[in-house]
């Protein structure tokens, strides 16, 4: 691919989307091409985008919610960036709103100017009513509009066919503990002997930690720690459910040491209510860790026959797969096991980036 300039755009973001365009900027600058990332100061700060040799970050204030008022401000400053760019790729759909506005890309056609527009779609509109079937017909419209839309996810594709052309490759940062399970272990105050059950993410409806700490009720009486790692907006509701029904579930906030917290856990669970391809997931068959999730989205081709999973929703369904998993050493060593050869077939950052170079080459000609 010869030398481009590609302008990398993304709103707020504290997990998987901001490492994986991080990934990417850098891939794309060890194959010599000009990347610039532009996104919120706020998600810089959280990934260090432009301590990477090479690229370049620009702020460009993309909101966590639709605030019209807000958006076009963005797009307004983002135009300004994106003016010389070959290639525009907008991660998520309030990047690609915006970015789709600062290239005036309104009708069908106007797609043939440059920059090109690439979009990724990471995630699904979730729930029902008039504003999930509104955020379905703009996804659907990127297609029109943009010059390729990817999606991380099998479902992604039948529910935006046709605007869909093809699924992207994501690929997991996996970080190596730093210290011994023992001593993580004791960190957290696990008594010897005691089972430790692991979830991590967003405290975020879609995340479903509702339903585990629903589930953790039939699991009263068992020798189990149960922790969630994450920050999000639900910490209140959880604390006041956890409060509620009398449960142990302990909320560890943000950590950086998430790779330690994976190599000491007996048991990972994540209770999503959907899910398209998650870093989080890939990490946990990287640790080589027994693993109960639920069958929604992305989550049952990106496990295979690694995980053991459950109906999303289902709390007593949940709270049997992860006893039959704590009380059944042979079981925990074979989803293990399973985990680390699954772990080792998934794309890498360099798959990635081989991926989409060749959708750059195909929407530059």
């Amino acid at each position: 691919m010869a030398e481009q300039r590609i302008a990398l755009v993304l709103a707020t973001s504290t997990g998987g989307v901001g490492r994986h365009v991080g990934a990417v900027a850098r891939g794309l600058v060890s194959r010599g091409q000009q990347v610039a990332v532009l996104g919120p100061a706020s998600t810089n700060s959280k990934f260090g985008f432009d301590a990477d040799a090479g690229v370049r970050f620009r702020p460009v204030e993309i909101s966590s919610g639709f605030r019209p008022i807000v958006a076009l401000r963005a797009a307004l400053r983002l135009r300004r960036y994106v003016r010389a760019a070959d290639i525009v790729h907008a991660h998520g759909l309030r990047a690609a709103i915006v970015s789709t506005v600062a290239l005036g890309r309104f009708r069908a056609g106007s797609a043939r100017r440059r920059p090109a527009l690439v979009v990724t779609l990471h995630n699904a509109a979730l729930g029902s009513g008039l504003r999930t079937r509104l955020l379905t017909l703009v996804m659907r419209r990127l297609g029109s509009v943009a010059d390729a839309v990817l999606v991380v996810s099998p479902d992604l594709v039948e529910s935006l066919r046709p605007a869909v052309v093809g699924r992207a490759l994501v690929a997991a940062a996996v970080k190596q503990p730093t210290c011994d399970s023992a001593s993580t272990r004791a960190a957290l105050g696990i008594p010897d002997g005691e089972r430790f059950v692991l979830a991590v993410g967003r405290l975020h409806r879609q995340k479903g930690f509702d339903v585990l700490i629903e589930a953790v009720t039939a699991l009263r009486g068992r020798e189990i720690t149960i922790a969630i790692a994450g920050e999000g907006p639900e910490r209140s509701n959880l604390e006041r459910q956890i409060e509620t029904t009398g449960v142990h579930v302990r909320l560890l906030g943000d950590r950086d040491d998430v790779a330690n917290l994976l190599a000491a856990a007996d048991v990972v669970v994540m209770p999503s209510r959907w899910e398209g391809w998650p870093l989080a997931a890939a990490e946990v068959l990287a640790a080589g860790k027994p693993f109960v999730a639920t069958r929604v989205g992305g989550l049952p081709e990106l496990v295979g026959d690694a995980a053991m999973l459950v109906e999303s929703g289902d709390a007593e369904a949940l709270a049997v797969a992860i006893e039959r998993v704590v009380d059944d050493p042979a079981l925990a060593d074979d989803l293990a096991a399973r985990a680390l050869a699954r772990a080792a077939g998934l794309p890498r950052d360099a798959d990635v980036v081989e991926q989409l170079s060749a959708y750059y080459e195909r929407v530059l000609r």
